[in-house]
This record gives C-alpha cells, sequence and structure tokens, in this order.
C-alpha cells in the first residue's frame, strides 16, 4: 500500500486511464500476478505524465505569484514616478527660497537625497518588471515543453486532454461531428524482446510520424503512453475518420522493416485501434472508454484492424 500504487488503482478504476485498466484486466484474465514490479514497468510512462502534472502546477503557482508582483510592481513605479515628480517640484521651489536660514537649506539638501533614491528605486522597479516579463516567457516555454512527448515530438496525454476538452466544447456548440481514436502497436512486447528497446522506441516514432501526417486543425494525434496513441478528428464522420485511419492501418502493415544495428528484419509492423463517435456518449471520457474497449476487440479479434463502438452496441469492423 503506497501512494504511487493508490494513484495506480484511481487511474484505472475512476475512468481516468482506461488504457491502464485494460492492461490490468488482461494481466488478471490471463491468471498472472499483479506484482509490484509489473505494476512499476506498466505505470513507468504514467509517472512522467504525473511529474508534467506537478510541473504545470508549480508553473502556474509561479505564474499567479509572477502577475501579482508585477501588477504591484508597476503600482509602486507609477506611485513613484508621481512622489519623484512632487519632489522635484518641491526642491526647485526650496532652491527659490533666499534667506531661509540653515533650517531650510538642510531640508533642501534632505529632499534633493530623497529624490535621488527615489529615481533609483524606480530604475530597480523598472528593471524588476523586465526580468518579470523575460521569466513568464520562459515559464510559457516550459510549459508547452511538459505537453509534448520528447520521443516522438507529439503531444502527450496531458496535452491531448486539454485538446479534448476544448473541441468538445466548440463542436457541441457548433454542431459538429467529433470523433476519437485509441491506436496500439500490435506484438510490442515481442519487438522489444527480440530486438531490443532501440529498436522498439524507432518503431514508435515511425508510427508516430505516420499517424502525424494526417494531423492538421480538426485533426489532432497525441502518444498516450508506452506503444498506445490518441486521436481526436474534429469535423470529420465516423466513417470518414474510420477510412483515414484505416488506411494508415494499410499503410504501415505494407511496410517491412529492418532493425538498423543488426540489418535483420523486423518483419511485418501493424497497429490496431478502436474508434468512437463522442456525441454517441454521455461524456468525452465515456467516449474515450468506448473506443478503448473497441481497440481491446481488435487486439482479441485478431490484430490489424480498425473497430468501431456504436452507442450501446457491440463492435463493428
Amino acid at each position: 500500500m503506497t501512494p504511487n500504487n493508490l494513484l495506480t488503482a484511481h487511474g484505472a478504476f475512476s475512468g481516468s486511464n482506461p488504457a491502464l485498466a485494460r492492461k490490468i484486466a488482461q494481466h488478471v484474465t490471463a491468471g498472472l500476478a499483479v506484482t509490484q514490479e509489473w505494476l512499476d514497468e506498466i505505470t513507468a510512462a504514467d509517472e512522467t505524465i504525473d511529474k508534467h502534472d506537478g510541473i504545470q502546477h508549480l508553473m502556474a503557482r509561479l505564474e499567479t505569484t509572477l502577475e501579482s508582483f508585477s501588477k504591484n510592481a508597476n503600482d509602486t513605479r507609477s506611485a513613484t514616478a508621481d512622489y519623484t515628480d512632487e519632489l522635484e517640484q518641491h526642491v526647485a521651489e526650496l532652491d527659490q527660497v533666499q534667506g531661509t536660514g540653515q533650517i531650510l537649506s538642510s531640508l533642501a539638501d534632505l529632499a534633493k537625497a530623497m529624490l535621488e533614491r527615489t529615481r533609483k528605486l524606480e530604475t530597480d522597479m523598472r528593471r524588476s518588471e523586465e526580468e518579470a516579463k523575460a521569466l513568464r516567457r520562459s515559464l510559457e516555454q516550459a510549459r508547452r515543453e511538459a505537453e509534448i512527448d520528447h520521443m516522438t515530438g507529439l503531444p502527450n496525454r496531458r496535452a491531448f486532454e486539454t485538446v479534448l476538452e476544448r473541441e468538445y466544447r466548440d463542436a457541441r456548440a457548433s454542431f459538429d461531428p467529433l470523433t476519437v481514436a485509441f491506436c496500439d502497436i500490435d506484438h510490442f512486447k515481442r519487438i522489444n524482446d527480440t530486438h531490443g528497446h532501440d529498436a522498439g522506441d524507432r518503431v514508435i516514432r515511425l508510427i508516430a510520424e505516420m499517424l502525424a501526417t494526417i494531423s492538421d486543425d480538426n485533426c489532432h494525434v497525441a502518444r498516450h503512453g508506452g506503444e498506445e496513441f490518441v486521436m481526436l478528428f474534429r469535423g470529420v464522420s465516423l466513417s470518414e475518420a474510420h477510412k483515414k485511419l484505416d488506411g494508415l492501418r494499410e499503410q504501415m502493415a505494407e511496410r517491412r522493416l529492418r532493425n538498423r544495428k543488426t540489418d535483420e528484419p523486423l518483419g511485418q509492423i501493424t497497429f490496431s485501434a478502436g474508434i468512437a463517435d463522442v456525441f454517441d456518449f454521455p461524456d468525452p471520457r465515456a467516449a474515450l472508454k468506448a473506443a478503448d474497449e473497441a481497440l481491446y476487440a481488435a487486439k482479441q479479434g485478431g490484430r490489424n484492424q480498425v473497430m468501431i463502438a456504436p452507442k450501446g452496441g457491440a463492435q463493428a469492423a
């Protein structure tokens, strides 16, 4: 009973991570023990995403602090500028007064010293504002990098969830069709075990590049974790999205790859997919679950195929 295991259980059984739930179900159905070593292996990719979530949280807090600092700095600089103008006026008036004696002279010297200090403070505040702006730009860049899967260059799961929420809201308002799909590389463990993890990583990158060829303003592709990808089609019907994805599947199945290190053939590399109409389900999370179940059906049905999850029915090819 550890915090990480509790988070894993929550992700698997709350519906927030259907792919993880499917992997656990497959493992248990196969009669295999759920060991700590196995849990650590399948949640490795999710740990990276959790770290990104932590970074995102810290950056959000820092950005809020920066916004507050910038506002306070701007207000202070504005007040300082007004105070400086008023001091300059009084210093000029004091200098023009004749015969006021030592006291007035001392007051004039004090006012001049205060004026010099406020000018310096105004300069320092302006410099601090510029530094805050530069830090904010760096934070924005860090946020963008935290939403990228660095192996493939695709958005990661966290970024995809943000896109899904936005596209769901906009598509519902404009009555556009919205389709979601899960893709998973077939027999990926066999590729890793036979040819090594470097070859497996190259296969992941290859599939990512192929899926990205149809990515545009209406099609979003992300790496969901491990050898699994997720896609969102906006303004594209379920049948059209199925046709696009199935075409990519056929292209991939026709290729014959070799291990560049050993020159051994990798054989046929294929992927399976499950696809669902988002508006056939109560919410996007339910649609993701349905697409994931359709993917599982595609795997069970022989792999190398795209299965559709119609509302309230069995999956269909």
